[in-house]
């Protein structure tokens, strides 16, 4: 698996701080603590007994519940949470099952789940909190009030709406890229240049360039101005050279 720089976030998390910013509505933030240890295993799964436990030769232990490492934990934790906000009332989107909508009398509350962080969205300030309250009955949470960081996103709230940003993710990328030391130069594209998959020498180590251009795509999200530059790039990650 070619490693990426950060978690790719899909578009529905923008979307949603869109559509907040449009209708003015308040985004919180929370952290559910050990989200995988909530998660109830549908498979019967063992493991060698840990370190420091004594047992008969030749025993195994049997999981409860999943623990970090299981291919099943990611999986086994979405489903416990489905259940647990269906409970509430929530429904599921068709488009994005992580992101879920309850509707109520003073509009909707909205949802958006991505691994162990979820943002939540409505006019309805106390419907937010009476959700909170009810959530930490199930799950160890932690509460990190108004949204202002989120998968790479820097987020701040101005009269005009939500102003986001990567300066930060941008930071990461150059000092990944080990170019923070470097001046800044404009470099032009040719627009109708054709770049070939055998032009230059293939790198010994493509590692760094299949992680810088995952993180480039990303960065798409408040920098369209580099969408072309990125789209040519990414057409040789299979076997990049030192010419791309």
């Amino acid at each position: 698996m070619r490693e990426t720089f950060t978690p790719i976030a899909k578009i529905t998390t923008i979307t949603l701080i869109a559509v907040a910013s449009v209708r003015q509505w308040h985004i919180s933030q929370l952290d559910v603590k050990n989200a995988f240890l909530n998660g109830d295993l549908q498979e019967e799964v063992y493991i060698a007994p840990p370190p420091g436990v004594s047992h008969d030769s030749g025993y195994v232990c049997k999981l409860k519940k999943a623990l970090y490492g299981l291919k099943q934990a990611p999986r086994a934790w979405f489903e416990k949470f489905s259940v647990v906000i269906s409970s509430l009332w929530f429904v599921s989107s068709s488009h994005d099952s992580a992101f879920f909508i309850k509707s109520i009398s003073a509009g909707r509350i909205i949802l958006y789940l991505y691994v162990d962080d979820m943002i939540i969205t409505s006019y309805d300030i106390d419907g937010i909190s009476v959700l909170k309250t009810k959530l930490a009955r199930y799950f160890e949470m932690k509460d990190l009030g108004s949204l202002w960081y989120f998968l790479g996103i820097e987020v701040a709230y101005s009269p005009r709406g939500y102003l986001l940003s990567q300066s930060k993710y941008v930071a990461d990328i150059l000092e990944q890229a080990r170019l923070i030391d470097h001046k800044i130069v404009d470099t032009l594209i040719e627009v109708n240049a054709r770049y070939s998959s055998s032009n230059g020498l293939p790198l010994t180590d493509p590692t760094l360039y299949f992680t810088i251009i995952g993180s480039l795509i990303y960065l798409t999200i408040t920098h369209s101005d580099i969408t072309y530059v990125i789209h040519v790039v990414s057409q040789f990650v299979a076997s990049p050279t030192t010419v791309h």
